[in-house]
């Protein structure tokens, strides 16, 4: 019997918060990539694909490895990996991305899919709500405030990261869950600013497809969910967008 032809196809994933302490996401990751993403063209990681990173000379950390690694054989076995930053992995550089075998990509990116003008980004610049993570995010994403970080020992680096993270989830607990959750006016500024395209991003942890009526256009917005509690994958071809569900 000969091989059953797939239909080429790209994914798209985000929010995986991949660390050693959490075996389960990291199960789930190395079953896709075994199982699902090696019959993909591209794979596309919209951000979040650890739950911290430190800098990249923390890549001979053995964990970190075994994920660049999977990364890496995916893309020598010919599908195209992509990287984005996202607000947990900002610091990822090109040292990492060499690991991988892969491309980093500027937030957003406009792609041409199968003919459908598809805008990708992690997401996290469209909660504009949160004035007081839109704030830190304009500090930590500055080159003066990443090379100051990045001059820091590593183990320096790692124990300001969990300060900062246990900091950002006793805020999380004060903030309205309204507040966390994408702007509509900014989400609808950056459709206008790109021609009306489909909208693929994270972050927010609330995998969804939304329907935008903006200025005569009808614009999809799909929400990527976190692996944290049900991993999945989007998936687009010359028939749409529909999601791809990874087995526990």
């Amino acid at each position: 019997m000969g091989k059953v032809a797939v239909m080429p196809h790209t994914l798209f994933i985000s929010d995986l918060h991949l660390s050693a302490t959490h075996p389960l996401s990291s199960e789930r990751f190395l079953y896709f990539a075994e199982h699902i993403a090696r019959q993909t063209e591209a794979l596309y990681i919209l951000g979040d694909l650890f739950e911290y990173w430190a800098g990249d000379d923390d890549l001979d950390d053995p964990f970190h490895r075994s994920i660049t690694g999977t990364l890496r054989k995916l893309s020598e076995q010919g599908i195209k990996i992509c990287l984005m930053h996202g607000n947990r992995d900002f610091l990822m550089a090109e040292k990492l991305a060499h690991a991988c075998n892969a491309t980093l990509l500027h937030d957003p990116t406009m792609l041409d899919l199968y003919g459908t003008p598809t805008l990708i980004s992690h997401g996290d610049a469209l909660c504009t709500d949160d004035e007081a993570y839109q704030a830190f995010r304009r500090q930590v994403r500055s080159p003066a405030w990443q090379q100051q970080f990045l001059a820091q020992p590593l183990a320096q680096r790692k124990k300001q990261i969990e300060q900062l993270r246990q900091q950002s989830e006793q805020e999380k607990r004060l903030k309205q869950i309204s507040i966390m959750d994408v702007n509509i006016d900014s989400v609808s500024a950056i459709l206008r600013d790109h021609g009306y395209p489909r909208l693929i991003h994270g972050h927010t942890h609330r995998p969804a497809r939304h329907l935008h009526h903006l200025d005569g256009h009808n614009c999809e917005r799909w929400v990527l969910g976190d692996w944290d509690t049900r991993a999945n994958a989007l998936r687009c071809d010359n028939s749409g967008t529909r999601w791809e569900i990874i087995p526990d």
